[in-house]
């Protein structure tokens, strides 16, 4: 019923389609990239498009198409490893503290306002500028801060499903703390951080993409969008293209996981509201 709901939606379908063309863009890069993305021609920097270089080359003479592809590989790859990382810290977090309560919820929660006090983009850009400008640098640094939220808003669902009737139910019934936590509010709160998820794997490629674009993410010569963007901007007056082709990359995948998420928000609100109207 969810994914009818879900696929019946024109924006979804749109953000789904955007999001899988990336995927297999990254997954195809070596096969669908006409020319190395590292290989230097000085003798055709800023190059116009041509048949071998679809849209232009840069001032090494790199082909951009190129460097477009295998930037979706990268910036596809820790985008997704540092979602996986962070809801692996915030789910079991947010459990914890919804589900256990007390002084263990208040100290958990303590700590979380503490760490959300400072802007979490802020508080990265600093872990990783004391740690060093790498992608591996950057990612324990979003690891090690955006969890906090999440870790909040997941408490929150486990508040409100912990106090349903079939929770009160298995309790009464001797189902033991984990097989609750597990069975019942983990797969109940499965959905809604599924939607969370898709909602928010925008602002992490966002994010990787500004900071690399200050040189605090991936490292030149490596083919990653904002390093791309940071590139042109000699350039911006004199070959503006440099700029708007990654540019409208990004803005292209960021927007695909948006209609995406924003769908999944409102079939789960649709499917919600349905249930409270049979009750």
């Amino acid at each position: 019923m969810f994914r009818c709901r879900l696929f019946k939606n024109s924006g979804a379908r749109l953000g789904a389609g955007i999001v899988l063309l990336f995927i297999l863009v990254g997954l195809f890069a070596p096969w669908l990239a006409p020319s190395d993305p590292l290989q230097i021609h000085l003798e055709h920097k800023l190059g116009m498009p041509s048949w071998d270089y679809p849209l232009g080359t840069d001032h090494l003479g790199r082909c951009v198409l190129s460097r477009l592809i295998y930037g979706t590989r990268t910036t596809l790859y820790y985008s997704f490893m540092v979602l996986v990382v962070v809801f692996a810290i915030s789910i079991p977090v947010g459990l914890l503290a919804g589900y256990a309560g007390g002084k263990i919820d208040h100290l958990i929660m303590r700590a979380i306002d503490i760490l959300l006090a400072f802007p979490s983009l802020i508080l990265s850009l600093a872990i990783t500028a004391m740690l060093g400008p790498s992608m591996k640098n950057l990612f324990i640094s979003f690891a090690a801060v955006w969890w906090t939220g999440y870790a909040r808003v997941i408490r929150s669902m486990v508040l409100q499903i912990k106090e349903s009737d079939y929770i009160m139910a298995a309790k009464a019934a001797g189902t033991s703390h984990v097989q609750i936590v597990l069975r019942h509010i983990l797969l109940n709160a499965a959905r809604p951080i599924l939607v969370l998820a898709s909602m928010e794997i925008g602002t992490i490629m966002l994010s990787i993409a500004g900071l690399s674009f200050l040189g605090l993410g991936a490292q030149p010569p490596t083919p990653e969008w904002g390093i791309m963007l940071n590139d042109s901007r000699p350039y911006i007056q004199t070959e503006p293209r440099l700029l708007l082709f990654p540019g409208l990359t990004i803005m292209l995948v960021v927007l695909g996981f948006n209609l995406l998420g924003e769908s999944l928000r409102g079939s789960e609100h649709d499917l919600n509201t349905g249930r409270k109207g049979e009750s």
